[in-house]
């Protein structure tokens, strides 16, 4: 496969049974072969993404010691501002060369997770910031949401199998600044090869190049995206639940030709996280003599914390 394949959720919403098949089957095929999808048909207008990409710009504009007032200790970077640098990839010491914000779950002070999740941070300087960000965050969920019943059903469970996990889930929306590079890095790229930790991970502007797949042959593709898709593939946690039928594909964010090394790129991800005492154990329905099963029990909390302690976000 030298392309990743693209698929629209409006088959997926639409009355016709046929067009909702067809999704499940294009979905759950590509999630199976290479991991990855470009989607049409998703939740966020237009007027949403530019004024997200105008609130992002200008954040990662003001001065350094501005950001630094929102980078808030002993949560793991998990709400706010994280420096340029401070996160690597697993099995990596060189920081990656970006910065980024996270923007948290919503959810109501009587929720059982309002203790367990971070206050979202307010950026002062910056009055529609936060109300954009929020805006940005429950389209891609409920985004995420329908892709998890399309695949929910590929794998032969009830369709709403993950609505009680992703619905108040540790979900993460990540607009991410890489600045100009000023001079030769020394081993470091934008992002090193990686897998994402979580269920699915649904991404704004991958609409140039520099985002690379890693196919089963080992060679890497562009994952470039239409001006009105998303790019959506399988994360860790996922790949676990599902005993690796549904794969979470290794890529990388590389760095661009010598000539473009004086522009910024902006992407934003939105990594879908389940609730944390889900149980990301082996389904029954993906372990059989071919495929016995290939990861030990744990919770997503549990994975979740492992995997930060690796990415140098949270230390021993």
């Amino acid at each position: 496969m030298q392309n990743i394949p693209s698929v629209d959720l409006r088959d997926f919403l639409s009355d016709d049974p046929k067009r909702k098949q067809k999704f499940v089957n294009e979905i759950g095929s590509a999630f199976e072969n290479i991991g990855f999808v470009a989607l049409k048909g998703h939740f966020l207008d237009d007027k949403l993404v530019d004024e997200l990409y105008g609130e992002i710009r200008k954040f990662f504009a003001l001065p350094v010691e501005t950001k630094h007032n929102y980078e808030i200790p002993g949560i793991g970077g998990q709400r706010g501002y994280v420096s340029f640098g401070k996160e690597h990839a697993k099995g990596r010491k060189e920081g990656d060369l970006k910065e980024f914000w996270h923007f948290g779950q919503y959810v109501d002070k009587d929720s059982k997770w309002a203790s367990e999740y971070p206050e979202n941070v307010e950026v002062k300087e910056l009055p529609r910031f936060n109300e954009v960000g929020k805006d940005a965050y429950q389209m891609l969920e409920k985004t995420g949401i329908y892709v998890l019943r399309a695949l929910a059903l590929h794998l032969g469970l009830d369709e709403f199998y993950f609505d009680e996990y992703a619905k108040e889930g540790n979900s993460i929306l990540r607009p991410i600044h890489y600045p100009p590079i000023t001079s030769e890095p020394e081993n470091a790229i934008r992002a090193a090869a990686h897998g994402d930790i979580n269920l699915i991970t649904l991404l704004m502007g991958a609409q140039g190049k520099g985002l690379q797949v890693q196919n089963h042959d080992g060679e890497w593709i562009d994952a470039i995206a239409a001006d009105d898709e998303l790019v959506i593939n399988v994360g860790d946690m996922l790949s676990r639940h599902t005993n690796n039928k549904l794969k979470s594909t290794i890529h990388q964010v590389v760095n661009p030709p010598r000539e473009l090394w004086g522009t910024s790129r902006y992407s934003v991800p939105f990594f879908m996280h389940p609730v944390s005492d889900m149980r990301l154990d082996c389904l029954e329905k993906c372990i059989d003599e071919e495929n016995p099963k290939k990861f030990e029990d744990i919770t997503a909390g549990e994975f979740l914390h492992e995997r930060l302690v690796e990415l140098g976000l949270i230390k021993k």
